[in-house]
């Protein structure tokens, strides 16, 4: 009897419908060594050099079958000898990720959780993966995908700093207090369309101080369209985004455009030459208007030079600029090369301490990197730029142009894949 029984409850468990599912394991160990000589801004005389090596690590788990995806990173960024070595680092552990996504049908799903956003060439929206901590948002994802052709997401994000019972002021740590955005993307043969609709709130004190003093919230709006094209050997692509709204109680209108040209003249040569505008504001005017372009999201250390000198943690509400730039790029078997110079000018006018106008010629930085790949898990990169900065950089940076201002680096990144297994489980274990 009880192996009938033991025969009945067998032959049940392998009738129930089963779905394949796979459970991967990965990691990441990137330590950095870098030396800062009038990286970001211009140095002064007597500055010295600032040298330290950071390091991202992370374990990555990743499970996925045909009813949902799940995926949490769990992550550690940190300086050589930031702690001591008999401490432990017991606030350094963070979730970069942590998601999961529920997949209704072939065309919709939804995914919520900690994220990356990241869309297009990562001008608005990017995940900052050249930042050891890189950039994530708390966020409820709606994906629609009509057909292998077009795609839809809609997002929205609403943060707090706390769980409270009552209406708290946000510290705006995530940089805003809610978001809303469309962004489609459909392929029509050679060419690419995507376009994106951003609403973003950032939370202050409206009349701080006075008896009327209340929370409020200001909406800015990003909106505008990318087209990509791609021939052959040939490759192009444009974009342009307007800002219109408020922000911290200030009217917003502010504008970009950028375009490339790519050629591939052989298969391991290619150049690249491109153009972005980012509206300024000049320096005498006295309004309160925000007319600078905001690129917000994105990951702006893979534009305008690689010395940050522009957008990243800076540069905001300022005169603006014009960055013209050329790319050569080699690769070799294992070996990639490189060679990046640009032409920075500002969009807006700058005025000197006794009220006259600068030349709008910022400077020219010339950036330079190598990369070889050691492994399928193990690679190594270098580089090393240097910013050539006029008078007018100054005016709006400060330090001394007439100096020395460089940046160097090495960075080695191991990636391995600890652990994939692929099964199938009866669909109500799910």
């Amino acid at each position: 009897m009880k192996k009938q029984l033991l025969l009945l409850a067998m032959i049940a468990f392998f009738a129930m419908p089963s779905i394949a599912q796979e459970f991967n394991l990965s990691g990441e160990i990137r330590p950095r060594y870098e030396n800062r000589y009038g990286f970001g801004s211009l140095r002064s005389e007597g500055d010295e050099a600032g040298n330290f090596v950071s390091q991202r690590t992370r374990i990555n788990f990743d499970f996925k079958n045909t009813k949902m995806i799940f995926k949490v990173d769990v992550q550690n960024v940190r300086v050589w000898g930031d702690v001591a070595t008999m401490t432990t680092d017991d606030t350094g552990i963070n979730f970069f990720q942590a998601w999961g996504e529920a997949i209704i049908s072939e065309k919709f799903s939804m995914k919520l959780g900690r994220q990356i956003i990241a869309y297009d060439d990562e001008r608005i929206f990017g995940g900052v993966a050249w930042a050891q901590q890189a950039r994530s948002h708390d966020a409820f994802l709606f994906k629609i995908r009509p057909n292998e052709n077009h795609k839809i997401d809609v997002g929205i994000a609403y943060n707090a700093d706390m769980q409270s019972n009552l209406d708290q002021l946000y510290s705006n740590a995530a940089g805003y207090k809610t978001f809303q955005y469309g962004w489609y993307h459909g392929d029509f043969n050679k060419v690419g369309v995507s376009f994106l609709l951003l609403n973003t709130g950032i939370e202050y004190l409206e009349n701080e101080g006075l008896p009327n003093e209340d929370t409020t919230i200001d909406y800015m709006q990003s909106i505008g369209p990318r087209v990509t094209f791609k021939s052959g050997n040939i490759s192009a692509d444009g974009a342009f985004y307007f800002q219109t709204g408020k922000s911290l109680d200030n009217s917003v209108s502010a504008s970009y455009f950028g375009a490339n040209f790519n050629y591939k003249f052989t298969d391991n040569f290619n150049a690249t030459l491109g153009g972005e505008y980012l509206s300024g504001k000049d320096m005498d005017d006295s309004s309160t208007d925000v007319n600078s372009f905001a690129p917000l999201f994105g990951t702006n250390h893979k534009f305008n030079g690689l010395m940050d000198y522009f957008y990243v943690g800076n540069h905001a509400n300022n005169v603006g600029l014009t960055d013209i730039y050329l790319h050569l790029g080699y690769s070799m078997n294992k070996w990639n090369f490189k060679l990046s110079p640009h032409y920075f000018a500002a969009a807006a006018n700058i005025i000197d301490t006794n009220g006259d106008n600068l030349d709008d010629y910022l400077g020219t930085e010339i950036d330079f990197t190598v990369g070889y790949k050691l492994t399928k898990s193990i690679k190594i990169d270098a580089g090393y730029s240097q910013m050539f900065a006029n008078d007018s950089m100054e005016a709006i940076k400060g330090g001394d142009s007439s100096l020395h201002n460089s940046w160097a680096w090495v960075m080695v990144t191991f990636k391995p894949n600890l652990f994939n297994h692929k099964f199938t489980a009866p669909e109500d274990v799910n």
